[in-house]
């Protein structure tokens, strides 16, 4: 039996994506548990893959709000997902604050230019997630 969280990304710039997974690749080396990830970075993906699918639940949700494809992650079903899992991770405080009137929490204003401050505000964040979700048993 594997215990795993699962973890669902929606972030279109490629270098935040890859500070993102570098960390959590650290994080995941620090637990007894395996992180499972579904990274998408448009939002066509996501309509079509997670809110056309009502039997998808993750543990932990990383949103950005705008995607390369002029569309928007904030379509996601945040309400069915439970907006206790999001960390809302967009660079216009505007945008994280929409998510704060849909009830999201956890905010980090992304700043393309200081990546290692945002990725460590993230991962605090993300670290807390960790620390009150139980791990899934496959």
């Amino acid at each position: 039996m594997l215990l795993y969280l699962s973890v669902l990304i929606l972030e279109d710039n490629l270098l935040v994506l890859s500070q993102l997974l570098k960390s959590l690749e650290y994080l995941e080396r620090e637990q007894p548990y395996s992180l499972t990830l579904t990274v998408l970075t448009d939002s066509l993906q996501m309509k079509r893959l997670i809110n056309s699918n009502p039997d998808l639940e993750f543990d932990i949700i990383l949103l950005d709000r705008d995607c390369k494809l002029n569309g928007s992650f904030h379509e996601l079903d945040i309400e069915r997902l439970g907006v206790e899992k999001i960390i809302a991770i967009s660079s216009i405080i505007e945008y994280n604050d929409d998510l704060k009137k849909r009830g999201v929490k956890r905010l980090v204003e992304k700043d393309l230019s200081n990546l290692y401050n945002f990725n460590i505000e993230t991962m605090r964040h993300f670290s807390e997630l960790m620390k009150i979700t139980p791990p899934r048993k496959s």
